[in-house]
């Protein structure tokens, strides 16, 4: 009987360091489950023709998107633009223009989820 009351912190001191020497991906913990987000956003495509800028964007998914064409003109006195938000529904394809007077250095579309 002496002998397994001495064996008995031995054990213990034994499985506590195998539980504390595990991988952290091996030690068991709570599974939470996030929803997933449904896809959003209407793919763009803008080209440069000289001073004017034109951007078609379709919305493929269900949500409406809300986008805008922003454009950046390279010379300093002329003014960058930001168009009037367009609300892109469900299957629909929206026209966005805009220009500057001389030269445009970039344009883009932002997207607002609505």
């Amino acid at each position: 009987m002496p002998l397994s009351r001495s064996l008995t912190p031995v054990t213990v001191a034994a499985a506590v360091a195998l539980v504390l020497s595990l991988p952290y991906e091996a030690t068991p913990h709570a599974r939470v489950e996030t929803p997933a987000a449904e896809p959003f956003g209407a793919e763009c495509r803008t080209s440069v023709h000289g001073s004017r800028v034109t951007a078609y964007c379709h919305n493929a998914y269900v949500g409406v998107d809300r986008v805008r064409l922003h454009i950046e003109c390279d010379r300093w006195w002329d003014l960058d633009t930001d168009s009037s938000p367009v609300d892109t529904g469900p299957a629909a394809t929206v026209r966005l223009t805009g220009r500057c007077w001389k030269e445009v250095r970039s344009a883009w579309v932002s997207h607002q989820e609505r």
